[in-house]
């Protein structure tokens, strides 16, 4: 469980993340909703201890964001936005590393890289180095790193960005699958569809700050929308809403902090 309370981070005078207060369960798919640089990103880099906030305290299984950073940072799997990986290192090397900075035995580290092969599909590409990997390719490498060492809380920032059709069927069946087998998922998009399509709770961001939470359904009512993209502009206004280039968080833009 991933419990946040007042989060605020500013850089210079710019701030990023006014007040974020919000809870993603266990069994449970939390969506992150909002415009490019409403401060999703910053959000969960707070919440995975990559950023320090300013004030305010996050609770990962318990243990302090602020206060126990390495104990929280042992109970989540995180999915960065870019899918960074090693390019000399084969998508196996990729996830047997990880499991080596996480402390598995060789043994142990093997098997469950082999697991996580089958369990992403990545046979085929498996034992390839990583350069010349597609954004499928990638992105699975990536999630069998966050997963290599069992963590019951998984992070994603924008997971299917610039991921095909059938790319995208594959990772929302995965996290289905976690969420059904008790893990806490909480995700980050500007995508409606993605959103509606996906997560069973959706906490609203704007300008640095939560503006609703609740449902997908909840979310609807609140406003009288029959739509989710129309309760978001209605909660968040329509100028927030049309930020990026291509004019609606419908779109895909580049993912902003």
């Amino acid at each position: 469980m991933i419990e946040a309370q007042r989060l605020r981070k500013a850089f210079g005078t710019r701030v990023a993340v006014s007040d974020v207060t919000l809870r993603a369960s266990d069994g449970c798919i939390t969506g992150l909703l909002g415009a490019n640089g409403a401060g999703k990103s910053t959000t969960l880099r707070m919440l995975c201890t990559v950023l320090r906030p300013d004030s305010g305290d996050a609770l990962i299984d318990g243990h302090s964001v602020l206060h126990s950073p390495l104990a929280a940072a042992r109970q989540i799997g995180v999915l960065v936005h870019g899918a960074g990986i090693y390019p000399n290192l084969t998508a196996r090397e990729n996830i047997l590393y990880f499991a080596a900075l996480h402390g598995l035995a060789e043994a142990d580290a093997r098997r469950r890289a082999a697991e996580l092969v089958g369990m992403l599909e990545m046979e085929d590409f498996a034992d390839r180095r990583a350069r010349g990997f597609s954004q499928g390719e990638r992105v699975r490498t990536a999630l069998a790193r966050a997963l290599v060492h069992g963590p019951r809380n998984l992070l994603l920032d924008e997971p299917t960005n610039g991921l095909d059709v059938m790319a995208v069927r594959a990772l929302r069946n995965l996290l289905r699958a976690l969420r059904d087998a008790g893990h806490c998922v909480l995700l980050s998009s500007h995508v409606m569809q993605e959103v509606a399509a996906l997560c069973d709770q959706v906490v609203v961001i704007a300008d640095g700050a939560v503006r609703a939470s609740g449902s997908p359904q909840e979310i609807r009512a609140r406003t009288g929308a029959a739509e989710l993209e129309e309760a978001f502009v209605e909660l968040v206004g329509a100028g927030a809403a049309a930020d990026g280039p291509a004019g609606s968080v419908a779109a895909e833009p580049p993912a902003g902090t």
